[in-house]
């Protein structure tokens, strides 16, 4: 039997949490967090998401509130008894003034599995977001499940970022090809939005050989990259992110 299930939070300018609703695998709690910002920790309550599952998580900063999102743990997604693709809608705002910072651990595509991931994100004019993605195609020796995912950004009501990639067996041909992963299992990006970026954006860079710094008209920075396995994924993330946000 497939779940459904929408956990929500909202954070307010005082710090307090006027929502914080768990629901299904998603355990919310509120955790220790350094500086201004109010922080909670996604706990895994159950496996999930398996196949037939609909799962959403929101998120909204309120204007002028600092809240970090993060988790205890991967997501894996698995196979499951119900026919059909798994679905995990992330649906996160934040208002003026306001700064969300969405730092999850990886998404794992477990073999067999199939998956449907979807990130739309709302912010204010004065909004400052960072957001981290990983996505790890297979658990350790084994082929990635199908995983197709989606990022959409707006802010101040214009489009500001919309891509959608796609992995695994029935994604479009080439995905594992030398221009595309060529191998590698470990894919991520970190998105940074600040009004900073207005009177200095970011430079077009190389990190390495698997990872590059974009400018984003917005003002916004978007660094995309592969790397062979998790940690690697990871290292050259953070190293970006002490680097590029400016808050």
């Amino acid at each position: 039997m497939s779940l459904r299930a929408t956990a929500r939070i909202v954070a307010a300018a005082d710090g307090s949490l006027p929502v914080l609703e768990s629901s299904g695998p998603f355990a919310l709690r509120r955790t220790r967090s350094t500086g201004a910002s109010t922080r909670v920790t996604v706990v895994g309550a159950m496996s999930a998401p398996l196949g037939g599952d609909e799962l959403a998580l929101e998120a909204r900063a309120e204007d002028g509130a600092h809240l970090t999102v993060d988790a205890a743990a991967a997501t894996v997604a698995l196979p499951g008894r119900t026919p059909g693709p798994a679905r995990y809608d992330v649906r996160l705002s934040a208002g003026m003034d306001a700064v969300l910072r969405w730092l999850p651990e990886p998404l794992i595509s477990a073999r067999g599995s199939d998956l449907r991931a979807r990130t739309t994100v709302e912010l204010a004019a004065g909004a400052r977001l960072v957001l981290r993605e990983e996505q790890i195609l297979g658990r350790h020796g084994e082929e990635p499940g199908t995983l197709a995912s989606r990022l959409t950004v707006t802010r101040a009501g214009r489009p500001l970022l919309d891509q959608e990639l796609a992995y695994g067996p029935g994604a479009p041909g080439g995905w594992d090809g030398p221009a595309v992963l060529a191998g590698r299992r470990a894919v991520g990006q970190l998105l940074v939005v600040a009004p900073e970026f207005e009177a200095k954006p970011a430079e077009v860079e190389l990190l390495g050989d698997g990872a590059v710094v974009a400018p984003l008209a917005g003002p916004a920075v978007l660094v995309s990259a592969v790397a062979a396995d998790a940690l690697s994924l990871r290292r050259t993330l953070d190293a970006a992110l002490a680097a590029l946000v400016p808050f």
